[in-house]
């Protein structure tokens, strides 16, 4: 299967795709979507959900695993994030591509067996884990990769679950 993560932002929103047989992961590509800041909002957040639909499609993916939003001080930009978050659900269910949505703390646990790990610890384990020399850049594209690799740790998971 091949699953694309999503670590979606307002100005940059990361994406990886992992091919995930059994318990085998390798990475396949990744990156980042950049907007400018000059967009209007509305153009911003139709041309990240098109990309992610244009990637999806490249890339031949068959779910998406993508990190849900989390609260933080900032109201205004954690609306921007659900939007984006929106949109691309949109987008991928159009393909009718299945999008399942990780909080940060699964994603970490999936990754490194800790909840309350931090950002470098979560981009050397998605180094570890799918065989890269150094760390994926930009932060954004590792971050994806680590929500792609929840989300095969996750069906695994199940599927070991529905074999009992």
């Amino acid at each position: 299967m091949r699953i694309l993560g999503i670590d979606p932002g307002y100005a940059k929103t990361g994406w990886g795709v992992v091919e995930s047989t059994g318990q085998l992961n390798r990475p396949v590509s990744f990156g980042v979507i950049n907007t400018m800041p000059t967009m209007a909002d509305n153009d911003r957040i139709h041309f990240i959900a098109k990309s992610i639909g244009e990637i999806a499609l490249a890339q031949q993916v068959t779910v998406c695993s993508m990190e849900d939003i989390f609260f933080t001080k900032n109201v205004s930009s954690a609306i921007n994030v659900a939007k984006v978050i929106g949109a691309a659900i949109h987008q991928l269910s159009l393909q009718s591509i299945e999008v399942k949505l990780f909080s940060p703390m699964a994603i970490k646990s999936a990754v490194t067996g800790y909840g309350g790990a931090d950002k470098k610890q979560v981009q050397e384990m998605v180094r570890l884990l799918l065989g890269f020399q150094t760390i994926p850049k930009p932060d954004h594209s590792a971050d994806a990769l680590a929500a792609a690799l929840c989300y095969a740790v996750f069906n695994a998971t199940q599927s070991r679950m529905n074999s009992v």
